[in-house]
């Protein structure tokens, strides 16, 4: 179940739960709305666990030896860059 299939199931859900009013006989719409909702945020927060651990937004780097090292994503390389600020001391108020 991935991300998408989660957000329909909590949705669709809510929309039981909190939107329809109608009775049915042997058929619980409320329940089976909190069911689909507790279904869907389980699954969405077991999809967001392996999203990290198949890959995710995270930078995956190859190591070849005596050959430099090689990213396997189109980005470029993070930059840091330093600012270096002066703290100047107010001037004395006017007279």
């Amino acid at each position: 179940m991935g991300i998408s299939v989660s957000i329909l199931l909590v949705a669709v859900g809510a929309i039981l739960t909190w939107g329809v009013t109608a009775d049915a006989e042997g058929l619980d719409v409320n329940a089976i709305g909190v069911i689909l909702m507790i279904v869907g945020i389980l699954g969405l927060v077991i999809s967001m666990l392996f999203w990290s651990s198949w890959g995710g937004f995270r930078r995956r780097t190859a190591y070849v030896e005596g050959g430099p090292v090689r990213t396997t994503t189109a980005a470029a390389p993070r930059r840091t860059t330093v600012v270096e600020e002066e703290h100047i001391a107010p001037a004395p108020p006017p007279p």
